[in-house]
């Protein structure tokens, strides 16, 4: 398969590791090995100090596939596939898919979600959101069903803008696809980092027998470093294709990650509620920002994820200024060049405790700029 290069990654690649202030990442810090075994049960320190660096189960250690169905209302271990996040991507939509086919995907969208349907030879048309409220309508959605729909690809939380539907709208995107017998994708990556618990969503798996989604460590956990994640469906067969196409790829799990992992699912609360508290705070804090410069950027509240994605009031791209930005001050914003739409927007990372530094070395930028 010739596919194109991954925009996004190539612009962190460029600039990730040697930027000082990095202000458009979507994972929340990551956790100390150290911290992480403090949480250990006796079970999974045992399991830890025996570990042995040998081939491991193609579908993941069974412990802690029970321990992922736990975190479902009809899913059990045989409809669990641990993998890593990108892999399950790769796979999923080259078992699903073949030439020809029509695709729904949300946009703006992390690139692999449509880039791989797209190398495939798909034909993929965007549901995109109301750009001032980053509402995404139910309706629109059903106007892009065509008789030879196969798939649907969903992010909720939504990255980059913190979007998440009501129970009900989610409810509506499953009758939607059951009307017309679509498998429906969900990227769950983001699972549970609602700001405002009452607002919390079901996994599109537990609401629909023909979804398939995907959740990991990267965001909810902070700990992207395992790269370890994992798909769940009632549809054995497709979670039975995936793990024949891993085959080709990665074969089995890396051991420690999978038992790192098995911790962090069984401390899921403490985790997810201290990223949450950053989350909150750093929107806050970026609030503030707007509001000393509301004739320089805007955005709706996001209500979900780590992550927003502000509109920039300026006369010129948004690569370009960030590219300036980068350059003269060290700050690191993703540009919506990043995400195939358009060139007026950016998007905020939400989850590490240093925003706040950024923030004000932005307001120095700005500061110099003026005069």
């Amino acid at each position: 398969m010739k596919i194109r290069d991954f925009k996004l990654e190539r612009y962190f690649a460029k600039y990730e590791f040697h930027t000082r202030h990095l202000l458009s990442s979507s994972d929340c810090d990551g956790l100390s090995l150290s911290s992480l075994l403090d949480m250990a049960g006796d079970e999974e320190r045992r399991l830890w100090n025996d570990l042995k660096l040998g081939y491991t189960e193609s579908q993941g250690l069974p412990t802690l596939r029970q321990a992922i169905a736990d975190q479902y209302t009809s899913i059990d271990p045989d409809h669990v596939l641990v993998l890593s996040p990108g892999e399950a991507n790769f796979c999923l939509m080259n078992v699903l898919l073949e030439k020809n086919d029509h695709v729904v995907c949300m946009s703006p969208a992390y690139q692999s979600l449509y880039q791989v349907a797209e190398s495939i030879g798909c034909k993929v048309d965007f549901w995109r959101p109301d750009p001032a409220t980053w509402q995404f309508s139910t309706e629109t959605l059903r106007s892009l069903i065509q008789p030879e729909t196969k798939l649907l690809i969903i992010n909720f939380p939504h990255n980059p803008t913190g979007f998440i539907p009501t129970v009900k709208e989610l409810n509506e995107i499953a009758e939607i696809a059951s009307t017309h017998r679509l498998t429906i994708f969900s990227d769950e990556m983001y699972h549970h980092l609602v700001h405002d618990p009452s607002m919390r969503i079901a996994s599109m798996s537990d609401l629909y027998d023909r979804a398939v989604s995907l959740w990991g460590m990267a965001k909810s956990f902070g700990l992207a470093g395992l790269r370890l994640g994992w798909l769940v469906s009632r549809n054995k067969k497709v979670i039975d294709d995936v793990m024949s196409y891993k085959d080709y790829l990665t074969i089995c799990n890396n051991s420690m990650s999978e038992v790192l992992s098995l911790i962090a699912i069984r401390n899921s609360e403490k985790l997810i509620d201290s990223n949450l508290q950053k989350i909150r705070s750093n929107i806050g804090a970026f609030t503030a920002f707007k509001d000393r410069h509301p004739d320089l950027i805007s955005f709706p509240k996001p209500k979900a994820g780590s992550t927003l994605f502000a509109k920039l009031n300026i006369g010129e791209p948004a690569l370009a200024y960030c590219e300036r930005l980068v350059q003269q001050a060290g700050i690191m914003l993703l540009p919506s060049e990043m995400f195939d739409f358009g060139d007026q927007h950016v998007r905020i990372g939400l989850g590490r405790e240093k925003l706040q530094e950024g923030i004000n070395a932005w307001d120095d930028f700005i500061a110099r700029s003026r005069r």
